[in-house]
Parts: structure tokens; C-alpha cells; sequence
């Protein structure tokens, strides 16, 4: 089934929401004391939730059971103790001081890449799997595109007994062989599909299409994007990442970073890192969108700088469209930025300035990977390696204190070659 998601209005939520992120997960660890107004899931004026009647009322039951979970101390303590003991959270700050003297600016490397599972997303996978676990669920359902997602859910699934379908791209699937073999190994169903480019957004569209005809199914969404609650329930997860590299960087620096960089696709690792410093106007935040063969070819996905907002998979937000308005193909060589929408937070931070949005190329992102690898002994993924591109090229002579997201590791991308793909 495809599944647009241009269809039948918003559901209606509570007008306000506030919630704090709760106590330390140790003592160098801590959720960040932060509000979060949230007013019919919408950010500004992007956001909502443009859905077929069939999943109002689902998203209705997780919306609500989410927020009582927020300010659940258990709920929030067994996930603390997930993160601490199974991820292996707090992830490091690393200073990359050989990449720092070849930009010419001092370079910390939030190591992300080093949680289980090799990446940010099982952060997210394990707050809604705990969601679901306490929902009754008996089937979890996840897109992916890189195969980190449906790695992380598939781990999450079988630390549980849930059963677990993950929707993958055909493409994407023989771009990312090794973390296939990974989630048929964790015990999860996987289902390709040869639709559209046969990339993230089509996986997306067919795991929409299953939830619709399976509604109690609990959809793990993997990125900051869809209808409400997901941009709001992922930031929420996620934003562990900026509340330790901003208490990490002021017991290392004793002050806030100049600058912080982290990749786009869907944007849940950049909404976390970014989480951290959103209200310190002196701390510029920069994004990388997969630029594929540049902005002019035709052949890119690189959603904010050449996107418009439209309703697009269950949300209002930007995405790259024709003169119709209708979604066109992404491409880029990184399958997790390979997608032409993006969450609406991030839309938000665009209009109003917050957040410097770039185009990276795909063989700016191929330079960055292999000079990581052989500057600092880490390999990133494909898709952080944007981020590294973005910031080489910013932070280059400036002398400046800087944080670079690593996302994820780059062990499924060493196969590839890249530069012939």
C-alpha cells in the first residue's frame, strides 16, 4: 500500500505539555533541565498530524501514553538504567587533536558511535520499546534506511520477546548488507520493497501503509519525523546526547563550545546534539544534508536548502517537491540522508534562523571518511562523515571551540565502493 499521508486533517491534542527531562543517570551524566511547550505537536508553524482516520485514535492512545511516561519516575528510571548498563551510556567527548591541527580549530567528536549497536538510534529504539512493552504491544514495526534503525529496533525487540518487522528499500539493502545479516541475526522479519527509488522514503511509505492495515501494531518511528507524537517522543529520547556533550565540554573546557555539527536526514541525531545548546544564542549550530552530486544535478537530498514546506508522510514540514508540489526522488550516497523530507523541529529552526542548514556533496562526505579514518583511527559512518565535511569547511583557520556528532561507525560502509557507486 502507498501511503502519501496528504489526507484528512489534524487530530487534536492537548493545547500545552510541559515536561522536564528527569535526574541524573550518574554522576557524569544528566538530562538536561529543559521545558518543552508542545501545542497540537507543532513547532511554529510546522508539524501536526495529516492522517487517515484509522490511526487518529493509536496516536491518540501512544500521544497520551507517552507524556504520562515522561513524567513517570519509573518509567524513566528502568530507561536510565537501560541506557547506563545496555547502551553503555554516557558515550564520550573526544578531543580529535590530529583533525584539529589539520582544520586549524579544536575539534571534540561526540562519540556516538560507540553505543551499542553502533549508532545514536538505539537511544530512541529503547524509550518507545519500553513504551510499547508498557502499551501491551505485540508486534513492533520500523523502517530503516542505513540499517542502523532497524538494527537498534530489532536489538530492542529481542532484548524484550517482541516480535519485530523492519521495512528496508531493496537499494538500500544491497548498499547495507552487513546490517541486514545484523537484524536477520536479532530475530526480525525483514521486508524489502522495490517501490519508488527503493530507498528510506519508500520504506517509510510501506511501513505506513502495513500500520494502517495492522493499527495496533506499534510503529517505532526512527527519526524525528511523521505525524505527532514521533518529532516530539524522538527528541525527547534523544536528547541525551546533547545533555552530556554539554556538561562533558564544560568539565573539559569549562565553556560552551563556539559551534556544533551534526548530519540531516530525518534529523533525530542533530535534534539531540542540538537539544543541548538551543538556548545559548552563542553556540552556532550547523547541518549537513546529504548533497548527493550537488545542488544543481538534480540528484540530491538536501531537503532544507532546496525543499518547500508541505504536507508530506503525516507531518508539515519541508520537502523536496516538482512544480506540482509532489515529492520527487532523493538521492545521496549516505541511505540515512537519503530522504527528501525532514522532521518539522527542524523546519522550525530553519525559518527562524536558529540553524544553519548545508549541502554536502557526496564526495566532500567520501574525503571526510577516509581522513577521519586515517587522522584520529575512528571510521565513521557515511552519514556523520557529512557532518565531519561541513565541519572542515567551516571551522577551517578559525582557531574555534567545536562538537562534531559522530553518529554512527562506519563498519557497514567499509565494503562499499563508494566512489564507483
Amino acid at each position: 500500500m502507498h501511503a502519501q499521508f496528504h489526507c484528512t486533517g489534524r487530530r487534536k491534542f492537548p493545547a500545552a505539555f510541559f515536561y522536564s527531562l528527569l535526574n541524573p543517570l550518574n554522576s557524569h551524566t544528566m538530562f538536561q533541565e529543559e521545558t518543552i511547550k508542545i501545542k497540537q505537536g507543532y513547532f511554529g508553524q510546522f508539524g501536526g498530524s495529516f492522517v487517515p482516520p484509522v490511526l487518529e485514535a493509536p496516536l491518540a492512545r501512544l500521544s497520551e501514553a507517552f507524556y504520562a511516561a515522561a513524567q513517570n519516575p519509573d518509567f524513566m528510571e528502568e530507561y536510565r538504567y537501560y541506557l547506563k548498563h545496555y547502551v553503555g551510556r554516557p558515550s564520550p567527548l573526544f578531543y580529535a587533536e590530529r583533525l584539529s591541527a589539520q582544520v586549524g580549530s579544536k575539534i571534540y567528536l561526540k562519540r556516538e558511535d560507540l553505543n551499542h549497536t553502533g549508532a545514536h538510534k538505539i537511544n530512541n529504539c529503547l524509550g518507545q520499546i519500553l513504551l510499547a512493552k508498557q502499551m501491551g504491544a505485540r508486534e513492533i514495526i520500523a523502517e530503516t534506511g542505513a540499517g542502523q534503525h532497524g538494527v537498534a529496533t530489532a536489538t530492542a525487540a529481542a532484548l524484550f520477546g517482541i516480535p519485530c518487522k523492519i521495512f528496508m528499500g531493496s537499494r538500500d539493502a544491497q548498499r547495507q548488507k552487513l546490517n541486514v545479516q545484523r537484524i536477520k541475526l536479532l530475530g526480525a522479519e525483514i521486508i524489502t520493497t522495490d517501490q519508488g527509488t527503493a530507498s528510506l522514503k519508500d520504506a517509510v511509505d510501506v511501513a505506513l501503509g502495513y500500520y494502517i492495515g495492522h493499527p495496533d501494531s506499534f510503529y517505532l518511528l526512527g527519526s524525528a519525523v511523521g505525524p505527532h507524537p514521533y518529532p516530539s517522543m524522538v527528541h525527547f529520547f534523544q536528547s541525551v546526547i546533547g545533555t552530556e556533550a554539554r556538561q562533558q565540554i564544560l568539565e573539559q573546557e569549562k565553556r560552551l563550545p563556539d559551534s556544533v555539527f551534526a548530519c540531516v536526514g530525518g534529523g533525530s541525531n542533530a535534534i539531540g546534539l542540538f537539544s543541548g545548546f538551543m538556548n545559548d544564542p552563542a553556540v552556532e549550530m550547523y547541518a549537513a544534508e546529504g548533497g548527493g552530486e550537488g545542488p544543481g544535478s538534480g540528484r540530491t537530498a538536501s531537503t532544507l536548502v532546496l525543499g518547500k514546506p508541505t504536507v508530506f508522510q503525516g507531518t508539515y514540514s519541508y520537502c523536496l517537491t516538482d512544480e506540482n508540489g509532489e515529492p520527487v526522488p532523493a538521492y545521496s550516497i549516505a541511505s540515512g540522508l537519503d530522504y527528501p523530507g525532514v522532521g518539522p523541529e527542524h523546519a522550525h529552526l530553519k525559518e527562524t534562523g536558529r540553524v544553519s542548514y548545508n549541502c554536502i556533496t557526496d564526495t566532500e562526505a567520501i574525503d571526510a571518511f577516509y581522513l577521519l579514518s586515517r587522522l584520529e583511527g575512528i571510521i565513521p559512518a557515511i552519514e556523520s562523515s557529512h557532518a565531519v565535511a561541513l565541519a572542515m569547511k567551516e571551522l577551517k583557520g578559525k582557531k574555534a571551540l567545536s562538537i562534531i556528532n559522530l553518529s554512527g561507525r562506519g563498519d557497514k560502509d567499509v565494503e562499499r565502493e563508494m566512489e564507483n557507486e
